[in-house]
């Protein structure tokens, strides 16, 4: 396979992971490697639906504590209608007896903001990608 057919297919994978619809192609190694490796080998292999990854990266991010990166895969997984939300409230709940609370309640607050946000969009939710520098 072509680095520029990798490259085709791990951006309209993130384009429909994230909901974006076409993803610019920006330069730099950073964004090869994400779009060739990550959404263009990792996240289209066979044996899990996005929704599985997806699930699997909320308790990740849920564990590292990383609320930075949350939103977007909160806002994405509405759009993409991947969860309800109350499957992500529920999602808060469990991940709060393995992650602590703390790093949980961090977690739900932000799940609360991605639905307050969701149904404030309608069914669509616009995330903005980063500039083309």
């Amino acid at each position: 396979m072509t680095e520029q057919s990798r490259r085709e297919r791990g951006m309209a994978m993130m384009g429909d992971v994230y909901s974006w619809g076409q993803v610019p192609d920006i330069p730099g190694e950073f964004f090869s490697v994400t779009a060739e490796h990550l959404f263009g080998d990792i996240w289209t292999r066979e044996g899990l639906t996005v929704r599985e990854r997806r699930l699997m990266l909320f308790g990740a991010i849920a564990a590292l504590g990383e609320t930075a990166v949350l939103p977007v895969q909160l806002n994405a997984a509405l759009a993409r209608e991947e969860f309800t939300p109350d499957q992500l409230r529920e999602i808060a709940v469990f991940l709060a007896h393995y992650v602590g609370w703390p790093r949980a309640a961090a977690f739900n607050n932000l799940v609360e903001q991605s639905i307050a946000q969701h149904k404030g969009a309608g069914s669509t939710q616009s995330i903005p990608l980063p500039d083309k520098k």
